[in-house]
């Protein structure tokens, strides 16, 4: 398959099948129809969980185990509740701040235990590798930075920016590894920001060097003078409502000849997926994009290369978080997340057994991470 090859167009799938956007109206409004009434299924057993109902884990990963595989093979369309999943909408990143809110400025001390923290490695919200041999998260992480480094051709003296920065552990690990490279993170998280500021101001920290520069501000409306030699971006874009501007901006960014690796979750399904549990309680307006949109939307960046991370690395590595998550439970439970802890930890608890099933399902083959290394068009 051509890098470039365009999104299907009219499928001959039953009306619950394929690409719901490119359907006759009746069988459109059928398979709409249907998802109302799974969405609202999808809804009851979770709503039930996080108030109280006692669902051993056991119960639930079989419950994960058993359906999502049905859904993936036979019925991707159910996976879509909102027709704004389907296709590009007006905005690059949607909903920032409801974003910001319900997770990303949670309490930073959580997000540390859960993600983990060490002297080199920063916590770190993305997908581990582990088919590399790590043995550790720690290791599967900084494996996972140093095939990026590969993938993005990243050499020393390069001006990198990061688009969603996190607590910087990206930029703290490659500048551990060339001495004159600089990197400029971006992130709209303000506690995050600030965590990254307070990390700046230890001398054992690589961010403590003249050579990072963080800046708070929002994707949508942000401007840089200085054009930057290769620009990655891990994650954000499963909050980009439009790649087609998304990848505008990111060129815009980019010196001549520059390079950006893009790092997101993918499904090879006809259609791109989402889940109305997670818009409400985890990832408000977030989507999977098919794993074939990244190279249809080529007008501003061109796709060289691609690779499919096989969903076995995200489902380990939401696994371990689920562990650390536990395992700190007193550490964690008298944070302030705004809501009754019991039931901010049944919310987070039903998230991440879920995950770690539906990155596993189907032996990792329809839903994990797609990696996009473009340059300007």
């Amino acid at each position: 398959m051509s890098l470039n090859t365009p999104e299907p167009t009219i499928q001959s799938y039953l009306p619950l099948l394929g690409d719901m956007s490119r359907k006759r109206p009746i069988a459109y409004q059928a398979s709409r129809g249907a998802v109302k009434i799974f969405n609202a299924l999808q809804m009851a057993v979770a709503e039930s969980y996080i108030n109280g109902l006692e669902v051993p884990d056991s119960v639930l990963r079989s419950l994960f185990d058993t359906c999502m595989p049905i859904l993936f093979k036979h019925f991707p369309s159910l996976l879509a509740p909102y027709d704004w999943v389907l296709n590009e909408t007006d905005h690059v990143a949607e909903g920032s701040q409801d974003l910001m809110k319900v997770q990303y400025d949670l309490p930073q001390k959580m997000f540390k235990l859960m993600l983990g923290d060490w002297d080199l490695m920063y916590p770190k919200y993305t997908m581990a590798l582990w088919e590399r041999g790590a043995t550790d998260l720690e290791q599967a992480q900084m494996h996972m930075i140093d095939d990026a480094i590969e993938k993005l051709g990243i050499q020393d003296g390069d001006h990198v920016l990061d688009v969603g920065c996190g607590w910087a552990a990206v930029p703290n690990y490659v500048m551990s590894k060339f001495p004159n490279v600089r990197f400029t993170g971006l992130s709209l998280s303000h506690e995050q920001c600030e965590d990254v500021r307070h990390r700046m101001a230890d001398p054992k920290s690589y961010l403590s060097s003249d050579r990072f520069t963080l800046v708070e501000g929002d994707f949508n409306t942000i401007q840089f003078e200085e054009k930057f030699d290769k620009v990655l971006s891990m994650g954000v874009f499963c909050h980009v409502g439009n790649l087609t501007h998304g990848f505008e901006k990111i060129a815009s960014f980019l010196k001549p000849k520059g390079q950006f690796f893009l790092h997101i979750i993918t499904v090879r399904l006809p259609n791109n997926v989402s889940s109305v549990y997670t818009h409400r309680y985890i990832f408000p307006h977030g989507r999977y994009w098919m794993f074939d949109a990244p190279p249809a939307r080529n007008q501003h960046l061109t796709t060289v290369k691609r690779w499919y991370m096989n969903g076995n690395n995200y489902s380990k590595t939401f696994a371990s978080w689920l562990q650390r998550f536990d395992d700190h439970y007193d550490d964690i439970k008298d944070l302030d997340y705004g809501i009754d802890f019991l039931k901010f930890r049944r919310i987070w608890r039903f998230y991440l057994i879920w995950f770690v099933s539906n990155f596993a399902s189907c032996d990792g083959d329809i839903n994990g991470n797609g990696q996009f290394l473009m340059t300007l068009t």
